[in-house]
């Protein structure tokens, strides 16, 4: 009898300390939003399945949500609601920004994957002089995937002019297949025209972004910034696209360019992920070049940095959700991502190297890195503005529903609206 009184005291102080210690760690569970391209799940997936071996007492639940401007509003009612997942993706630069990072978001500052990460990343997720994010995966370019087979059988050669490269689409829509695929149902895609063309305004218009971002320039005002949306009026007016081309997707136009269904895609890098996803016999068979200019001299690259990792100050589990982010900075996760995804453009985590086998379409972009003056940061990483509204306008044009001159005006307009919500001088 005083052996089992002996047991259930000792039980007793043992449930005792277990709730004066608080609730164990085995229950926590962060939440994580991302998008839904099939790469980024794909990458986050990995990352997650990476951490949690490290830390079995941590669950990750994986939420996707919607790209483009749906999206955009998910993240910005999320945090204005106190709402937000406890880890979350979203975009670096401008857009960011526009969330009032020091308002909202944990600062990241003193991680320790952060002393690894590439100096010009953090200048993109930085406000005040606190990092509140870590990459999600390696810098890209915004350009033209293009069908290296139709190329070869039509005996095409890769375009550094805007006249070349119609020449090569006529030649393209003779042969009966589509030269340009479009895809606005996922309205973000239609952009590609106009922002991937920024290296060739910087190139024209050395001091834009700064001009603009001081309401000193406009789109509208300025020939070499209103030839992005000129590019996709020409491109619909010569009949150059898929007949769905507003009701086609994001992975419509992957499949397109990968099976040649159609010759060329305008897109960012970051495009190779879901393509090595979706479409793995067909990766070789996608190259990809920078958006042409007028000038064959002028022939360089438009560059994004990926987007980032943040967590928001309402967080009830801000701690747990540091020592992820930092795992999803690390060496190792970069390294898991670059495996699950194929690479997307150069490491942005010193010792991250990438492999030494890479698809077609990374090769033909490496070049413009390892080259002086072949790249620029897009518009969105130098200034602080890019209208909301934008990704609405070039589907207008590109569906030959608004004229450029038009539709920059209107651009300039939603600039105007963001300029002032960020608070900017001499808006």
């Amino acid at each position: 009898m005083t052996h089992r009184i002996k047991l259930i005291l000792a039980g007793a102080s043992a449930l005792l300390a277990l709730v004066a210690a608080g609730p164990s760690h085995a229950d926590t569970t962060l939440s994580f939003l991302i998008d839904n391209n099939p790469d980024t799940v794909a990458a986050a997936e990995a990352l997650v399945a990476a951490y949690q071996a490290k830390a079995p007492d941590v669950t990750i639940e994986i939420e996707p949500r919607a790209g483009g401007g749906e999206g955009d509003n998910i993240i910005k009612t999320r945090l204005a609601t106190g709402e937000m997942s406890d880890v979350f993706l979203y975009n670096s630069g401008s857009l960011l920004q526009a969330l009032k990072p020091t308002q909202t978001l944990v600062d990241l500052s003193d991680l320790s994957s952060q002393a690894k990460v590439d100096e010009g990343f953090k200048s993109v997720v930085r406000a005040d002089g606190k990092i509140y994010g870590v990459p999600f995966g390696t810098a890209m370019a915004g350009g033209i995937l293009y069908n290296r087979k139709i190329y070869q059988d039509l005996g095409l050669s890769v375009p550094k002019t805007w006249a070349d490269f119609m020449a090569n689409n006529a030649k393209v829509k003779a042969a009966g297949k589509v030269a340009v695929a479009q895809t606005y149902r996922d309205t973000w895609t239609s952009q590609l025209f106009v922002l991937a063309d920024f290296y060739n305004l910087h190139a024209a218009v050395p001091n834009f972004a700064a001009d603009y971002t001081a309401n000193k320039a406009k789109y509208a005002e300025t020939p070499a910034a209103l030839k992005g949306f000129e590019r996709l009026k020409d491109v619909h007016d010569a009949g150059l696209m898929n007949e769905d081309f507003g009701a086609a997707s994001y992975d419509d136009g992957l499949r397109m360019v990968a099976t040649g269904e159609a010759a060329h895609y305008p897109m960012l890098s970051f495009a190779v992920g879901a393509l090595k996803q979706n479409y793995p016999e067909n990766l070789n068979d996608v190259g990809f070049f920078a958006q042409p200019s007028d000038d064959a001299a002028t022939n360089g690259l438009t560059v994004w940095m990926p987007p980032a990792l943040y967590i928001p100050l309402t967080s009830q589990h801000a701690e747990e959700a540091r020592k992820f982010v930092d795992f999803a900075g690390s060496v190792e996760a970069c390294k898991i991502m670059v495996e699950t995804n194929a690479v997307q453009g150069p490491s942005l985590i010193d010792g991250c190297d990438l492999p030494a086998s890479v698809p077609p379409a990374i090769k033909d972009m490496l070049p413009y890195f390892e080259a002086k003056d072949k790249t620029t940061p897009a518009l969105e990483f130098v200034s602080p503005i890019k209208g909301p509204a934008l990704e609405q306008i070039t589907v207008e044009v590109g569906s030959g529903i608004r004229q450029p001159a038009d539709a920059a005006k209107l651009y300039d307009d939603d600039v105007r609206k963001q300029a002032k919500q960020l608070g900017l001088p001499n808006w």
